[in-house]
Order: structure tokens, then C-alpha cells, then sequence
């Protein structure tokens, strides 16, 4: 892996605030952070987002919602609608939950489906799209055909978990998103990434971009030893 500086580093992550219990303060401070260490994007559930737009005015700072999360268990005209409406108000990324149930069944065509409706909201929007796959869940085989379907579609990333299974990111994971979709998708990497180690590790891997609500520790542990 090439030698990063700390800035290049800090572009890597997603710093991530998504507790169920978060609160105002909590998206200042998020925020803040973000400017400061000038993180990629803020990676927040739908409701503060305008919030969290207004917060990063005049930055380059994006704004990520997080869609059906962290299950995956609404329709498809619902994950649009939730789409559309994160976009209205200010999101520049969707990180949405496949229906995890439909996939464990075998149908890869509405996964599919799914996965072109939401791609082509964000894409007329000209917004980034990430598909989380919650790896966790899955089997190896299962992984690889997400990703042969979006190498088809073709999101901007595939992403490996919410944070809230029962697992998170793996470098065994991300090393087979990225070897099954090669150039045409990027490949994020979260959950679990809680230190420098992991996170270098995940990029070795293939991962474009880091999901953590530990971004500053790692971003502060970089410049410690290589600036």
C-alpha cells in the first residue's frame, strides 16, 4: 500500500454517528469533527440530516444517510421514498440495507430490482450510492453473487455491514468484494474498524472507504507515527 499522509487519510473514512439514542449535541460534535480532520462524510441515520447539512455548509464535507437501517426489512417503494427524501433534504451519499431475508431465500432477482431502483435515484441526483450487504449473515457464495449483481448495476461502493449485526467488517470479506468486482464498484469497509491496524488492513484489502464512529482515535494514531 502506498504511503499515505494523514489528509489522504482522513479522506478514507465515514465518521460515523447512527446510535438510536443520538441527539443534537451529539451531531454537533459529529460534525465538528468532521470539519476538522476533514473527514470524507458524516454517516447518520435519515433524521438529521438537513440537521447535519446545515452543520457542514461551506465544507466538503459530505452528508451519508443511512437507509432502512440497520435491517434492511422495508419494501422497495419504501427504501425509494427514504431515498428521495434524505436527497430532498441535503444528503449527498445513501448507504442502503439490502432485504437480507429475500437474499437467504435465493431471490437474487429482487435483489437486484432493489438495488437498480435505488442506484438510479442517486444516480439522476447525481448522489453517491453504497450497498451494505451485512456480511455477517452471509455465506461466501452469497457475498459473491451481491456482488456479481452489482457489478451489473453498478453503485458506487458495496459495503460490508451496518455495525449493528452480529459481526462487522472482515479483511477475508472485503479482499472477496473486491476481487469479484474489481474496477467497477468500490469497495467500504465497516464495522469493527476501531483501530489503525484494522482500518490499514482493510485498505490492503481493497476497501475505498472506512465506515467508524472511531475516526478520530485512527486518523490521530496515523499522524502520531507517520507524519
Amino acid at each position: 500500500m502506498k504511503k499515505l499522509t494523514t489528509a489522504q487519510l482522513a479522506k478514507y473514512f465515514d465518521h460515523t454517528q447512527l446510535k438510536a439514542f443520538a441527539t443534537e449535541e451529539d451531531f454537533k460534535i459529529l460534525c465538528s469533527e468532521a470539519k476538522q480532520h476533514g473527514f470524507m462524510m458524516v454517516a447518520i441515520n435519515s433524521v438529521p440530516v438537513a440537521a447535519c447539512k446545515a452543520l457542514l455548509a461551506g465544507t466538503d464535507v459530505h452528508v451519508g444517510a443511512a437507509i432502512s437501517f440497520p435491517l434492511g426489512q422495508t419494501t422497495i417503494e419504501v427504501k425509494c421514498f427514504e431515498t428521495e427524501r434524505a436527497i430532498i433534504e441535503g444528503a449527498d451519499e445513501i448507504d442502503y440495507v439490502i432485504n437480507i431475508g429475500k437474499l437467504k431465500e435465493g431471490n437474487y432477482a429482487y435483489i437486484e430490482e432493489e438495488m437498480k431502483a435505488i442506484v438510479a435515484l442517486c444516480r439522476k441526483a447525481n448522489v453517491c450510492s453504497k450497498v451494505i450487504f451485512e456480511t455477517c449473515y452471509l455465506t461466501k457464495d452469497e457475498i459473491v453473487r451481491v456482488a456479481e449483481i452489482a457489478k451489473r448495476v453498478k453503485p458506487d461502493f458495496i459495503k460490508t455491514s451496518t455495525g449493528f449485526g452480529t459481526a462487522g467488517a472482515t479483511v477475508e470479506d472485503v479482499a472477496l468484494m473486491k476481487r469479484t468486482v474489481g474496477d467497477d464498484v468500490k469497495v467500504k469497509a465497516s464495522g469493527g474498524v476501531r483501530d489503525l491496524k484494522t482500518c490499514l488492513a482493510m485498505i490492503e484489502a481493497g476497501a475505498e472507504r472506512i465506515g467508524s464512529s472511531n475516526s478520530v482515535k485512527i486518523v490521530e494514531e496515523y499522524a502520531g507515527q507517520y507524519a
